[in-house]
């Protein structure tokens, strides 16, 4: 589907035809539609300032978004079709393993990809310098995790997976990080175990902390429920690094045995003047608070018209230009480097939080870690 182009400001051309930016979100299921949502409507927000103020160098932006339904197939059949729509650069997507799909097909197509919230390390297999990331690397986000568990003296941990690419960098990013420090990680499959027989192994095994490696609503849900009304269970911390807790739908189904659930968002403690104003136009369009997601969404297009005021819709020369932006965004300076291990461009750092659901009012987060 396409956007509508918002109303642009005086100085636009109406002559000059719009520069078009492909847009990769998951809105439908499997893929996660209220991340995708949050997503979206960031993305959509940052368009409509950018045409409000003119435009970049008096040309309107055209958002030309795909559904990947976190479908990787999806995802490469749409960056294809959007390579030969025209578009100058490709944004989005919230799936780490979607987002490794596309950023290869952009980089095939010689496109530059500007990766919204996926984390995952190995973006690419290869290093390239058509694709950036605003959101930190697994790698990063998940050792200050492993420190405030460690800080709070979980040395025992297990952790609850899925068959995935990306649950399995992040379990070998754990079970490292605890092993260095002296911790152990012990691993139990979600497939082969239902939510009476996690429990059992979970209580047999005396880790003092559980963490949600899986998928949201089925399975982390039904486990949820199950470890916190085990009475054996009474004293064990459940966490989701991942941020499944971070949305509305989380709330919406598992009311207080939510809260308390540790998870990893990538905001600052307090946000700036750009932050707050977004926050508040973000909220007013989602109807909620808006979470960390759409504060990327966003992120991205600041970045994407910044580099189109100064480079036009050339894909080369927008791809050689990574390292040039320095630019406010609502979460802090964006800039890009080459950081150890993802052999993409990457902001270096976004601000990095574990925060959870206060108990006593669900509805509000509780910053527990800052890094």
């Amino acid at each position: 589907m396409n956007t509508p182009i918002p109303r642009v400001g005086a100085d636009h051309r109406p002559d000059e035809p719009a520069i078009r930016i492909g847009a990769l979100v998951p809105l439908s299921p499997p893929g996660w539609v209220e991340a995708g949502r949050h997503l979206l409507a960031g993305l959509e927000l940052a368009v409509g300032e950018v045409n409000e103020a003119g435009g970049t160098a008096g040309r309107p932006i055209e958002l030309v978004v795909r559904d990947t339904a976190a479908d990787p197939g999806r995802a490469a059949a749409a960056v294809d079709e959007l390579a030969g729509l025209g578009v100058a650069a490709l944004a989005g997507e919230y799936h780490s393993v979607v987002a490794r799909t596309a950023a290869a097909r952009a980089d095939a197509h010689g496109l530059p990809y500007l990766c919204s919230s996926a984390v995952l390390d190995a973006l690419t297999d290869e290093p390239t310098d058509r694709v950036a990331r605003l959101a930190p690397a697994q790698s990063h986000g998940w050792r200050l995790y492993a420190d405030f568990l460690l800080g709070a003296g979980h040395e025992r941990i297990a952790v609850v997976t899925q068959p995935s690419v990306y649950w399995a960098s992040g379990t070998r990013i754990l079970r490292d990080h605890f092993s260095a420090h002296g911790g152990t990680v012990t691993g139990l499959d979600a497939g082969a175990l239902d939510p009476a027989a996690l429990c059992d192994a979970l209580a047999a095994d005396g880790a003092t902390a559980l963490l949600l490696l899986v998928g949201f609503p089925d399975p982390a849900v039904p486990i949820v429920k199950a470890v916190r009304h085990d009475e054996r269970l009474a004293g064990i911390l459940v966490g989701a690094p991942a941020g499944q807790p971070e949305f509305a739908d989380w709330a919406a189904s598992l009311g207080d045995d939510g809260a308390a659930v540790p998870f990893l968002r990538y905001l600052p403690e307090r946000l700036g003047p750009l932050g707050a104003r977004v926050a508040a136009a973000l909220r007013e369009r989602l109807g909620e608070a808006p979470s960390f997601v759409a504060f990327e969404g966003y992120d991205t297009v600041v970045v994407l018209a910044d580099l189109l005021r100064a480079h036009g819709p050339d894909r080369a020369r927008l791809a050689a230009a990574w390292p040039e932006v320095a630019v406010e965004g609502t979460r802090g300076r964006i800039g890009f480097s080459r950081a150890p291990g993802p052999g993409v461009w990457q902001w270096v750092w976004p601000p990095v939080q574990v925060v959870d659901r206060d108990p006593s009012a669900p509805d509000r987060f509780r910053v527990l870690h800052s890094g």
